[in-house]
């Protein structure tokens, strides 16, 4: 009975050794040495994604993790996203992350006021996007943050960053200002271009329109020179001083050469800058001139504008501006 009992008691510490084993196997650490990230596709099963953890090393056997899945896991689904699996993580932590919502974030970035050529750059940059696109049509793009998965087309990118353009420019333009001197959302979106490359300070926007919608309201001539580069660059930075032959180039977009709005945008303007051109400033403005400062000094005369010119521009070559 003393040699019965003493075998059971092997067996059960056997048995207790085994399980302790397998929970150690499914809860220790893991094989990873380095971090990875995991594309789990849409309607992916547990089996397919196993075998990619198997391969890129993150568990030794994906059959065996499929086994330990089922005794200790839970029930859920794997989730579609991409994830990063750190080093060592077990495999229990590992179906817990891929049965979350800790899917790694990208973005793509578009600054207020990037051209779309530019846009393009950022999307062909962005190694994890596939495919080619065009540049997009000039202004169709909001400026925004837009988040991706490794995998998606570039093509997929425009067009979810022209769908809120397309709202946000019909959701302001009912609720524009009565009276304006723009006629359709097109022009304003046109308008709203330049106000965006005119100013980089929030406060001025209004005011910047304001002057704008005075001109076209007098059939002056905008003189905007975002619009003389824009032909040149399509809307890239043009790196040096405007020459004199540019200013008087005629083209369906230099305002130096022509009166009204240019014939289409030159650029993709922010909501700020469509806000501005649909409710601009009260003011009599018709002129400004930089002060250094990235600001702008305004005027309602020539007169007045040609001495602010002329203090300005020795202000600004006093201090090397």
């Amino acid at each position: 009975m003393r040699r019965l009992g003493c075998l059971g008691l092997g067996a059960l510490l056997l048995a207790v050794a085994v399980v302790l084993g397998v929970a150690n196997m499914w809860g220790g650490r893991g094989p990873l040495d380095r971090s990875i990230s995991v594309q789990v596709a849409p309607g992916a099963s547990l089996a397919t994604v196993s075998l990619q953890l198997e391969k890129a090393g993150a568990i030794a056997s994906a059959e065996r993790f499929r086994l330990l899945a089922r005794v200790f896991g839970s029930n859920a689904p794997v989730k579609a996203g991409e994830y990063r699996i750190p080093p060592r993580l077990s495999q229990g932590d590992i179906l817990k992350v891929l049965q979350g919502t800790k899917t790694v974030q990208r973005f793509v970035v578009i600054p207020e006021g990037y051209p779309s050529v530019m846009v393009k750059q950022v999307l062909d940059r962005t190694t994890e996007l596939s495919g080619t696109v065009e540049a997009p049509a000039e202004g169709s793009i909001l400026p925004d943050s837009y988040a991706y998965q490794r995998g998606e087309t570039r093509a997929q990118m425009v067009a979810r960053m022209q769908a809120p353009m397309t709202r946000y420019l019909a959701q302001a333009w009912a609720k524009r200002k009565p009276g304006l001197v723009v006629t359709t959302p097109r022009e304003a979106l046109i308008l709203a271009s330049i106000v965006e490359k005119e100013t980089g300070k929030p406060s001025e926007r209004r005011l910047v329109a304001a002057v704008y919608a005075n001109r076209l309201r007098q059939r002056m001539m905008l003189q905007a020179d975002p619009t003389i580069i824009y032909p040149i660059t399509k809307g890239k930075p043009l790196g040096r001083k405007i020459l004199l032959s540019e200013v008087r180039a005629v083209n369906a977009y230099n305002t130096y050469a022509m009166v009204g709005l240019p014939a289409g945008p030159i650029c993709n303007p922010g909501r700020a800058s469509i806000d501005a051109v649909l409710d601009p400033a009260q003011s009599k403005a018709l002129y400004f001139v930089a002060d250094g400062s990235g600001g702008h000094v305004f005027a309602d005369t020539l007169p007045e504008h040609n001495a602010n010119v002329v203090k300005w521009r020795a202000y600004r070559l006093a201090h090397g501006i």
